[in-house]
């Protein structure tokens, strides 16, 4: 009897114990699969951008630090992504300013479109109109609502974004945008509207520009053309438009030579909404004046982890007489890994007995 007894009391036990481990199982795959959809539904990315200006007459460097750092978490129809700078000079004693850059969520709208909600950074065509500055440390936002169609005839994005200017004390402003993408075969298409409406401005007139941009491949992609026409009504000129055609020519695999014109009209162009504010804050050539018409003529050299890049820009103004412009662009740049990137930009920009000169080194990390 005692022998039976012992028996049972170790089946039980073993019984328990099998039930434990199973429930244990249990637990440990139910832990690792939240973890695994944990793991995929959440993203973060970081750049850290190093940018030393060695411009000017002085001997010193001035360094300029811009840390953005964003996460992203998400499912399969819905995503909410955050984003912050932190700038700074270096040497100068002055504390870092630190900002919202993006914050917004995204849902699907039952599988026909999608929405946006927040400050994002929006680029759209050849950025002529609306872009974000991704070279400089103040990067152009929009406080609103992006809905996008994925339609056949094309892909439709509307906005619309509403801000308070405190510096001006003005009640408001309210802009909305309609863009529309089409790429089919060799030719690709984009066109843009924007309206801004700013209360105390214009009678309250909105102010309005529009972007086309066409691109078109020939002889099995070696050879691209591009035309960029764009109107503007309402800004610090009734009527104002500019026009950009040029080619680009891929000679092999690591060279491509390329040419342009952009002529501006009689009122120029400037929206402001764009990151076209010259070299010292948006790294390009920017934005030129009425009537100035300019010639650029450029090449791009890739070897292994080395790039080679160089553009001269030749401006003209018969209308207004003033002296011819050139500016000379030249940039190298090297890949130091996946993740790092180093380059050198110089520019010269001259005008009869007055030059500027610009150079600076920008280290890029991204992890």
């Amino acid at each position: 009897m005692l022998i039976v007894k012992e028996v049972y009391l170790c089946h039980r036990i073993n019984h328990k114990k099998r039930k434990m481990k199973k429930n244990l199982r249990n637990i440990l795959v139910l832990a690792m699969g939240l973890m695994t959809t944990v793991s995929f539904a959440q993203d973060w990315n970081a750049d850290s951008r190093t940018r030393i200006d060695m411009s000017g007459d002085a001997e010193e460097m001035s360094t300029a630090q811009r840390a953005t750092v964003g996460a992203t978490w998400g499912g399969s129809d819905w995503s909410i992504h955050g984003s912050t700078n932190v700038n700074y000079t270096l040497g100068t004693g002055n504390a870092a300013t630190i900002g919202v850059y993006e914050a917004y969520a995204s849902t699907d709208l039952m599988g026909y479109a999608s929405v946006t909600a927040g400050r994002q950074a929006l680029d759209y065509g050849s950025g002529a109109i609306v872009s974000s500055n991704q070279w400089g440390a103040n990067r152009t936002t929009w406080d609103g609502f992006t809905f996008g169609l994925d339609l056949d005839m094309a892909d439709v994005t509307f906005g619309y974004a509403s801000t308070t200017d405190s510096i001006t004390d003005l009640d408001g402003r309210s802009q909305m945008w309609l863009n529309a993408a089409k790429g089919e075969g060799d030719w690709n298409a984009n066109l843009l509207y924007v309206s801004t409406t700013v209360a105390g401005m214009n009678n309250g007139d909105a102010m309005t520009a529009m972007g086309l941009d066409l691109s078109y491949a020939m002889m099995s992609g070696d050879l691209n053309l591009n035309v960029s026409y764009n109107t503007a009504t309402g800004y610090s000129a009734e009527d104002m438009d500019m026009t950009m055609i040029g080619a680009t020519y891929n000679v092999n695999e690591s060279m491509s030579i390329s040419g342009s014109q952009t002529t501006y009209g009689e009122n120029g162009f400037n929206v402001g909404s764009a990151s076209m504010g010259g070299y010292a804050s948006s790294g390009s050539l920017g934005y030129l004046g009425a009537d100035d018409v300019n010639m650029a003529i450029g090449g791009a050299y890739a070897m292994g982890d080395f790039t080679l890049g160089a553009t001269m820009n030749m401006i003209t103004n018969d209308e207004s007489g003033a002296e011819d412009r050139d500016v000379m662009d030249i940039s190298v740049g090297y890949t130091m890994s996946a993740n790092a990137n180093l380059s050198l930009s110089m520019a010269t920009d001259t005008q009869g007995d007055d030059e500027t000169n610009y150079m600076w080194i920008t280290l890029n990390v991204m992890p």
